[in-house]
């Protein structure tokens, strides 16, 4: 025997059935979306200080590069600290590392790149990157040299945010780290660089939501490379469980994955 089911009572339980969909899918999403958001600012802020290390020359304190997409490159080496302006123009171009590129970065330093005690102060003027709009202030201050003979960094984001193409969404964000250059430290080239990243921090995700951020595993940074290749992130959001992000084995790639309560999504960076 069939049993037919009252069309109003039907459409009710269409309509819990459609709505305990979408709340699913929405609580799938937002299990990650504060480790999405933190690996975004990441990226941004990384890289604005390799396109200063690439673009700035010896002379100015920090290393020499050719980078394809800069309209003009102005240095004030009699100011006191000394600084450099990086202009890219309004026109996007597409970099070596197939990013775009828009608007300006302002470089102040004290000394060069390579000499204990430097300080550098990274400010971002009305500057893109594949469309996201890059604000706030990057410090960092050469520390010498750590047992192991490496030259390290402590390195300070403040006050930063990053907004998605189309104002769709903003995300604050502020970071401590310290910036240990592991590789090619004893050479000019620049492709040889790498580094290890460790350290903390805080911010706020598309959503509203405030997160803490603590590195686990250091993060590698190979110049040769626009992605960080490996290390593991804890992100902890204000209400809610604790998030993993795992950058992988070391492979060059925009993967990684996010684990929430045993459960592990792929996402790209």
């Amino acid at each position: 025997m069939k049993f037919k089911m009252p069309l109003p009572l039907l459409l009710v339980t269409i309509a819990l059935v459609a709505n305990t969909g979408c709340r699913k899918e929405k609580e799938q999403s937002f299990d990650i979306v504060s480790a999405r958001d933190d690996a975004r600012a990441e990226l941004s802020w990384n890289d604005v200080f390799e396109t200063v290390d690439e673009v700035a020359s010896n002379t100015d304190g920090l290393k020499s590069g050719n980078f394809p997409c800069v309209d003009t490159c102005i240095v004030d080496t009699l100011a006191s600290p000394m600084t450099l302006l990086i202009d890219f123009g309004s026109d996007y171009c597409v970099g070596n590392d197939g990013r775009t590129r828009t608007g300006q970065i302002l470089v102040t330093f004290t000394g060069r790149y390579r000499d204990p005690g430097t300080v550098i102060v990274i400010t971002p003027q009305n500057h893109y990157v594949d469309g996201y709009l890059i604000e706030g202030v990057k410090t960092v201050t050469n520390q010498g040299n750590n047992g192991n003979g490496q030259p390290y960094f402590s390195v300070v984001v403040s006050e930063a945010s990053i907004t998605a193409p189309n104002n769709e969404y903003t995300i604050t964000w502020n970071s401590t780290r310290t910036r240990t250059w592991i590789s090619g430290y004893n050479t000019l080239a620049l492709w040889d660089d790498v580094y290890e990243i460790t350290g903390e921090a805080n911010g706020i995700n598309r959503d509203g939501e405030a997160f803490s951020v603590a590195i686990t595993e250091a993060l590698r940074l190979a110049l040769n490379c626009p992605w960080i290749t490996s290390g593991t992130v804890q992100i902890t959001p204000s209400n809610g469980p604790l998030r993993v992000r795992d950058y992988g084995n070391g492979t060059c790639d925009n993967d990684a994955t996010v684990t929430v309560n045993g459960n592990v999504y792929e996402i790209v960076l």
